[in-house]
């Protein structure tokens, strides 16, 4: 713990912690991305969480190409708008530096909003 001095008369700063950091960068992709596709993603949700909810007897065959998933597209239901949630814990744990976090959310994401649209994602960024 420090307290205030002379060089930090409020304090030291805080610094936001990784949950907050990720929850940050996923917004200014959404952001950038959603731009482009703000008509077709205006009832969209996005959201993250720490990692998936796994069932007990999953074996890791069941998500090709990766063991846990990075993220999933939730279809709209009646009452319930489409949802695209990322997960933390799988991208940090896969992504050796920020630059390599940064990169993986923004593919993650450009797949996520291409299944949902039905577009190649090629066309989501370019």
């Amino acid at each position: 713990m420090s307290l205030p001095g002379p060089l930090s008369p409020r304090g030291p700063a805080v610094r936001p912690s990784r949950r907050d950091a990720f929850d940050e960068l996923v917004l200014s992709l959404v952001d950038r991305l959603a731009g482009r596709w703000e008509k077709e993603l205006s009832g969209v949700e996005f959201a993250t969480e720490d990692a998936p909810q796994m069932p007990d007897d999953w074996v890791g065959d069941d998500w090709p190409g990766e063991r846990v998933p990075f993220g999933v597209v939730v279809p709209a239901r009646p009452q319930h708008p489409a949802r695209i949630v990322l997960f933390r814990r799988p991208i940090e744990l896969r992504a050796k530096t920020r630059s390599d976090r940064t990169a993986l959310v923004h593919e993650t994401l450009v797949e996520h909003i291409a299944e949902l649209l039905g577009r190649d994602p090629a066309e989501i960024d370019f």
